[in-house]
């Protein structure tokens, strides 16, 4: 059994302690809880009839049967923490994103390295059921030449959500719609299309009063030729509309919507195969929120990696290109310009 301990009690904790605290994860259990604030971090305890600490040393000290740490703390604090869970010989669990900084995430898989301690970044969508299913079918080629690849991020977050907490909506401690709620989105893109030549990003903060965007629109060029387009706002009202993506290709099309990546819309292949007929049936599902079932499937593969001495879905690396790719459309929002993630040789003679 997997002793896992939450640190930070915020609004994104209370669904990992309801998965941890209740046995829906086999193999794994809520074993701590840990938050800055006292009154936060007893109410978190005796909610879930755990352990409650304010000090993070002091909860490891007390509970050295604590296995890992899943760091649910605001963005921008993610790599100080990550990196102290590890000095302490703890595995590590981080939401994401996993840093701010490309620096700050290079430090934390160089000590989780240092101190042989596992680094697990969260990014739930990947586990959906109709995610599962796009994936399967693009790494066995039926899409044949990639065209396109869109992902769209229509979510209402009125000014009361961001006024919840002082870090909400700063450069410092949290980012905006595409660090925060459209970073999931942004990782399945790269994860399907490939790796990314260059980005051109614009942004705007359009109704919420904060410090970064709640608005952005951007064109990728992928390596593999096919271009891509981000669509990210939480300036949608009254209600959220879709978290989707649609891949595009010579030979077929998929589409899966819904608020949470998990509805499949459109599954048109050329070459059709006795399963496409139940794929609406089968690959389709209703979460029940905006986080859906994911984290449910992401902690059942952690105590697999664990038990079974698997590589990470995504581990710290896998975590970071998500990351680079976010920074270099930020910088790109910022200098008005295009953005080249790798260089690319034109005239170098060697290979050739």
């Amino acid at each position: 059994m997997l002793n896992i301990a939450l640190l930070g009690c915020g609004r994104i904790a209370v669904r990992h302690a309801q998965l941890l605290s209740k046995g829906e994860i086999k193999g794994a259990e809520l074993t701590a809880v840990c938050d800055t604030d006292p009154t936060k971090a007893k109410e978190f305890g005796e909610r879930y009839g755990v352990p409650y600490f304010s000090n993070l040393q002091e909860m490891i000290q007390r509970l050295p049967q604590i296995d890992m740490v899943s760091v649910l703390t605001p963005s921008g604090l993610h790599a100080e923490h990550a990196i102290e869970v590890a000095r302490m010989k703890k595995h590590v669990i981080v939401e994401k994103p996993m840093a701010l900084t490309l620096d700050d995430a290079d430090k934390m898989i160089h000590e989780c390295d240092r101190q042989g301690v596992k680094l697990f970044v969260i990014k739930q969508n990947r586990f959906n059921v109709p995610v599962v299913k796009l994936r399967d079918a693009l790494e066995r080629g039926r899409f044949g030449k990639l065209v396109m690849g869109t992902v769209r991020v229509r979510w209402c977050r009125p000014q009361s959500y961001y006024d919840q907490d002082s870090w909400r909506g700063t450069w410092k401690l949290d980012g905006g719609v595409l660090t925060n709620q459209a970073s999931h989105h942004v990782d399945l893109l790269h994860w399907m299309m490939g790796d990314v030549l260059s980005v051109y990003g614009v942004a705007q903060t359009a109704l919420a009063n904060i410090e970064t965007e709640d608005t952005a629109a951007v064109v990728l060029r992928f390596r593999n030729g096919a271009l891509g387009i981000i669509e990210a706002t939480t300036a949608i009202r009254p209600k959220d509309l879709e978290g989707s993506i649609s891949v595009l290709g010579e030979k077929g099309s998929v589409e899966i919507g819904g608020f949470a990546v998990n509805q499949m819309k459109t599954w048109n292949f050329s070459d059709e195969e006795p399963e496409d007929k139940d794929v609406f049936v089968k690959y389709s599902v209703n979460p029940p929120d905006v986080y859906g079932f994911g984290h449910k499937a992401y902690y059942e593969h952690v105590v697999d990696c664990m038990e079974n001495r698997r590589h990470a879905l995504v581990d710290g690396l896998e975590g970071r290109a998500s990351l680079e790719l976010i920074s270099a459309i930020y910088e790109s929002i910022e200098t008005g310009r295009e953005v080249h993630l790798r260089f690319n040789p034109q005239r170098c003679r060697l290979g050739h």
